[in-house]
């Protein structure tokens, strides 16, 4: 929020400044409480506690009876946004931070509208300095809502992205931030500047925000009157567009991105550039050619973004010598310790003492970070031997196209993540949903044959994968820690012409598939470099096979997957399997990990190394053995059920989901088959259950089809029996379980939003429905079309063909809506005369864009609506997708009846409703109003 705002006074001719908050001095900052405000907007509703900052409502409080689902409060918040929030003049939109509770469970997250920051993941508990949470709501309150504890999150310690959205700092970022700040100020109090002991260093897990944390670490210390200047210095291949950014943001001169030293000079002599960013690289080589400059006896402040391997070289020792008075402080996911340093440097001796910890495991425990599921894939017999192979100078020798390179295990490789890809990413319904993946591997030789095999095998398919590769030279260095993945520069000159060739053509590729125009010179690789990670982040690009880029310090929620195929050890394995574990929805349950070599022991080694001798329980994926029988959960002491047995409840409780008429069965049901999808969500990352899953297909009978099935899948009678004997449903069968499942969502919306809810003695407060894993196999419309030419040829029958079109259309959610649309099709349509399946889209597309005008303009003549107005209010709606009632656009369309008027609010709300619906019915299908 801007702290200021300016208003013209007109006593005494002058404009001044009036400010709405006072961050300098913030306990005089006014604070007050409010409960039970009622605000009109679709709906009157009712919010429990507000508290307002100099009379601007800042924070919102809704609060839960114990034993309700917390959710519950963080859905009720959703729809107060929809509804009034941000309603015409309300100063609600002014609101910043969010708190909800249950009694025993309380958390609090941003304001913000942006889809994959708006979800429950990204509510947090509040916590102590050690990271031990604060969940009871007493003790919440009594220290989040302490006044300056308070005005601090909401004044420092929240920021806007580049993108404008609101981020509010986690507890373990803010208590990271406060230890540096008074580590500098006991630092130039105590005279110990440019001593070991002034500085220190900051071990946050990959992928818990260090950046943001850094990023206002150096942003608050330049506001210390004693510091000069605060260098954030992080790696050249970091420093990308967004980082740029980012801090262009608060401070449009601190940014040089050129290769020169020139633009860090010319910064360095502005007085009021207090903050400098800056790559090491560039600092190092100021370092060497400048002599005298002022800001060596000046006071400083270094920060470094990720404080390992380039960090403990010749700029260490250069800005030691270089700088009088400075302290520095650095932050990593994964320290050198004694244990994994390969020379005598560790994180502690360079930097000092560790200043906080937040590891893996708090990350875990507070679903901060996901866990890890790691498959060693060994269906490649032939190979066996050297892909279980431990030991380094063998695994090295074996880099060879007679080994670990061999035509064939390469391509058998290529084909298992082709036959795969869509299952693990969660594609295989609809159309570029779900996720993407990373391919590691382990030269530049193995990168070509991937990229040339996999190719090869899709040419001619329909809905190839696409797929991109980056590499460039890596100097043969001596490694500062056992397990560093060799840090790729953007110079791509020393490659040999092998490499040089194949990297043009793969860019080539790129070129042609995303029209643009990259290349191999040091500028054009740098660009490549940029727009490739904006396109991973985006999901344009479905596999990305990397050697050593974008497996350290890349960011993309979107990435769930990572095929291995390269010797990890330490903390080079943690951080290429932490690409994978970012939160981002319901569906993303964990990192996916699927490795071609035995890192079993490796991977365990790791994840000890930083945490404990019990850290593999907490950051390792149960196996397919437990999700399918159950297991009692080692942290939380609960039972969960086997997949087994919710299969076997829901035949035997509801046999017939169609059948389910009481309010108690339908929660029942509710709840199951809740627990069916998240069970069946989780298992669809495991082969044994993709196996299963074929085996339904399998004609038991036919001797040549389960002969190929055994051999395709390395199992002998024993296993088929073992498959034989676990009772799956039937695809109709979950058909119908989710059409129901549906039903009862839209039933109970309808009831809580209905008179009659009083009349109700079931408590629906524990039932959680889970809507992102029915998106994540939602069927998209182009299919649901596909399926009636398929139907149509084998059933003549009108009748049939609607009952079984009804049954796929009320499986899913998106298209609901439009049942009535597609039932009319049919049924007004002479499907034997469309040739084929695109005769049928067509055919239904040009029906829908008739039909569209016709309710449209049926619409406008009932409700007496403006025309014209009412019909760019109903295209944007159907261009966003959703109505809107934010605004003065659904006010101008409405009859001319005065607001005052006690039908008009009657009047405002049955239009919206009917225009929600006509929207909802019609999106997606084009034509004009």
């Amino acid at each position: 929020m801007n702290p200021s705002l300016l208003f013209a006074q007109q006593s005494h001719g002058r404009i001044q400044n009036i400010y709405l908050v006072d961050k300098a001095n913030i306990c005089r900052n006014k604070v007050q409480v409010i409960k039970q405000f009622e605000q009109a907007g679709t709906h009157a509703n009712r919010y429990d506690v507000t508290i307002l900052v100099n009379g601007l409502p800042l924070v919102q409080v809704e609060l839960k009876k114990r034993g309700v689902a917390i959710r519950e409060a963080f859905n009720q918040i959703h729809r107060y946004s929809k509804e009034s929030f941000n309603s015409d003049n309300s100063l609600f939109k002014y609101l910043q931070i969010f708190v909800i509770s249950n009694g025993t469970d309380t958390r609090y997250f941003a304001n913000t509208t942006k889809r994959d920051k708006n979800s429950f993941d990204f509510t947090m508990n509040w916590a102590q300095a050690d990271n031990s949470l604060i969940r009871d709501l007493k003790d919440f309150t009594a220290t989040f809502f302490e006044k300056r504890t308070l005005l601090n999150v909401l004044l420092n310690y929240s920021v806007f992205d580049v993108s404008d959205t609101l981020l509010v700092m986690r507890p373990y970022q803010i208590a990271a931030t406060e230890r540096i700040l008074r580590k500098i100020r006991s630092s130039f109090e105590g005279k110990t500047l440019g001593k070991p002991e002034s500085g220190g260093y900051i071990w946050h897990t990959t992928g818990s925000g260090k950046t943001l944390t850094s990023f206002k670490a150096a942003r608050l210390a330049t506001q210390l009157d004693f510091i000069d200047k605060v260098f954030f210095v992080v790696d050249r291949k970091d420093l990308d567009y967004q980082t740029m950014k980012e801090y262009q943001r608060f401070s449009p001169d601190s940014v040089n991105g050129s290769d020169s030293t020139a633009g860090l000079k010319q910064n360095l002599s502005k007085d009021d550039n207090k903050i400098i960013v800056t790559t090491i690289q560039k600092l190092n080589n100021l370092m060497k050619s400048e002599g005298g400059l002022p800001v060596y006896t000046q006071r400083v402040v270094f920060i470094f973004d990720e404080c390992h391997r380039s960090q403990f070289g010749e700029a260490q020792k250069n800005l030691k010598r270089k700088f009088k008075q400075f302290c520095q402080f650095g932050f990593t996911g994964t320290p050198i310790f004694p244990e994994n340093a390969s020379g005598a440097e560790t994180t502690a001796s360079v930097f000092g003492s560790e200043l906080h910890s937040y590891v893996i495991t708090d990350a875990i425990r507070d679903e901060k970070v996901l866990k890890f599921k790691v498959d060693y894939n060994d269906v490649r017999p032939q190979f066996k031997a050297i892909e279980t192979e431990q030991d380094e100078s063998k695994l090295t020798a074996a880099e060879n196209r007679q080994a670990l390179q061999h035509p064939k295990r390469i391509a058998e490789i290529s084909q298992y993540i082709l036959d795969n890809f869509r299952r693990k990413t969660h594609r295989l319904y609809g159309d570029n949903k779900g996720f993407n993946a990373m391919f590691a591997v382990s030269s530049v030789d193995a990168a070509k044959l991937y990229y040339e095999k996999l190719n090869a095998l899709q040419d001619g398919s329909d809905k190839p994968l696409k797929i991109a590769t980056i590499f460039s030279f890596a100097a043969n260095e001596e490694q500062d820690a056992i397990g560093d993945i060799p840090d790729e520069s953007f110079e791509v000159s020393a490659l040999n012409s092998s490499a040089k060739e194949f990297l043009n053509a793969a860019i080539a590729d790129y070129n042609a598939c995303f029209r643009t125009n990259f290349s191999v010179d040091s500028k054009g690789f740098q660009n490549y470099y940029r727009d490739l990670a904006k396109r991973v982040k985006s999901k344009e690009v479905d596999l990305l096979i990397v050697v050593g880029m974008f497996l350290t310090g890349f960011d993309a929620p979107t990435l769930n997957t990572l095929f291995v195929d390269k010797n990890l050890r330490f903390h080079g394995l943690i951080q290429a399997y932490s690409r994978t574990n970012r939160i981002y929805d319901a569906t993303k349950s964990f990192g996916n990990i699927v490795t071609f070599r035995d890192l079993e022991e490796a991977t365990v080694k790791a994840i000890t190394l930083f945490g404990n001798a019990n850290t593999k329980n907490v950051v390792l994926e149960k196996s397919y053995s437990e999700y399918m029988e159950g297991f009692t959960d080692q942290t939380t002491g609960e039972a969960r059920r086997g997949f087994i047995d919710v299969v076997r409840e829901l035949k035997e409780r509801f046999p017939d989901p169609t059948a389910i008429e009481k309010e108690a069965d339908k929660k029942a049901f509710a709840k199951l088959f809740g627990e069916y999808l998240r069970v069946e969500n989780i298992l669809q990352n495991y082969d044994e259950f993709s196996t299963l899953r074929e085996f339904q297909e399998i004609d038991e009978s036919d001797p040549e089809a389960m002969g190929a099935f055994k051999e395709r899948h390395h199992l002998n009678d024993g296993d088929v029996d073992e498959l034989k004997s676990i009772e799956m449903p039937s695809d109709r069968k979950v058909q119908d379980y989710r059409s129901t499942y549906n039903d009862i969502r839209d039933w109970l919306r309808r009831e809580k939003a209905s008179a009659e809810q009083g009349e109700s003695t079931i408590d629906w407060d524990d039932v959680v429905f889970e809507v992102d894993l029915l998106k994540s196999q939602e069927i998209n419309l182009d299919y649901i079309l596909e399926l009636i030419f398929e139907y149509n040829k084998k059933t003549k029958s009108k009748s049939e063909l609607v009952d079984e079109v009804r049954r796929v259309i009320r499986a899913s959610i998106g298209n609901r809506a439009k049942e009535s649309l597609i039932v009319d099709f049919i049924n007004q349509t002479n499907l034997d005369e469309l040739g084929d399946k695109a005769g049928v889209i067509e055919a239904f597309f040009a029906f829908a864009q008739a039909e569209q005008r016709r309710e449209a303009e049926e619409l406008i003549t009932d409700e007496k609506l403006n025309a014209e107005a009412a019909k760019r209010y109903i295209a944007t709606s159907i261009k966003r997708e959703y109505a809107s009632e934010n605004g003065t656009e659904l006010n101008s369309i409405l009859p001319k009846m005065s607001p005052l008027n006690p039908r008009y609010l009657t009047k405002k709300r049955d239009v919206f409703q009917r225009i929600s619906a006509f929207v909802d019915k019609f999106k997606g299908v084009g034509g004009k109003i």
